[in-house]
């Protein structure tokens, strides 16, 4: 791929750090949609954050001035979803925010369950002692724990904040726990279901990120465009010592 899109028929695009920081577009983000849109590149937004519901993150867009839809968005959320109903759980204790209370439910995953079967753990930007008491608690009987995603942080204009791979230090420092199952990027399924759907091939396809252990080792792995982007999260030191190799990086 080069600045001209070339050969690219779908391209994925992470949120935050990569289109936006907090509740501000990134410089060049919008001008870079409308030239996929002037290319009829198809774009789909990907995010591994786990605090929005999907129409949340419709809204933000919309706010933001880029038209989007519910089938434009792919959440780790989703990929959380997926796994849990393919593992037969519909009963679960969620650290998380309302918006991912809201999607577990709607598909009839309990997310409050006195007997749960998963501890499931997202980006919970509303968290506070009493979850974690009674998280902590399910761990300790011995209920197996299952996260959204493995981000450590998340971006913001002030710094990175505690995001999943934060919580999950936490949970393995008070309980000895480790997560059973990360879901999210970097797992290449994230991407390749819709790639499939498309009826599109990886080498079609790129993916746009801020992250090399999430976004870029995500790409790697489904075989698509990798393009790292140094608005958010990684920077040109990073890239020196990373065992992930972007196709084309964006200072």
């Amino acid at each position: 791929m080069n600045e001209s899109l070339d050969g690219i028929k779908a391209i994925f695009l992470d949120l935050d750090g990569t289109i936006y920081l907090g509740g501000e577009l990134i410089e060049g983000a919008l001008e870079f949609l409308n030239r996929c849109e002037q290319k009829g590149v198809q774009r789909f937004f990907l995010s591994n954050n786990s605090s929005k519901s999907v129409n949340q993150y419709v809204s933000k867009l919309n706010d933001l001035g880029i038209p989007a839809q519910s089938k434009d968005v792919l959440l780790s959320t989703h990929n959380l979803i997926s796994w849990l109903t393919k593992k037969g759980i519909t009963e679960t204790y969620l650290v998380g925010t309302e918006g991912m209370h809201s999607m577990l439910e709607d598909v009839g995953i309990i997310t409050h369950s006195k007997k749960p079967q998963y501890v499931v753990l997202g980006y919970d930007t509303e968290i506070n002692y009493e979850k974690l008491t009674t998280a902590s608690i399910h761990l300790h009987n011995g209920v197996p724990l299952v996260a959204s995603h493995p981000d450590v942080v998340c971006p913001s204009p002030n710094g990175g904040l505690p995001d999943v791979g934060a919580y999950l230090s936490l949970f393995e420092a008070t309980c000895g726990i480790k997560a059973s199952h990360i879901c999210g990027k970097p797992n290449a399924e994230m991407i390749l279901h819709k790639i499939e759907e498309l009826g599109l091939q990886p080498s079609e396809c790129a993916m746009v990120g801020d992250r090399l252990y999430t976004d870029i080792e995500m790409a790697e792995r489904a075989g698509v465009v990798a393009v790292l982007v140094l608005s958010g999260e990684a920077t040109l030191d990073d890239l020196e010592t990373a065992p992930q190799k972007p196709n084309v990086v964006v200072k």
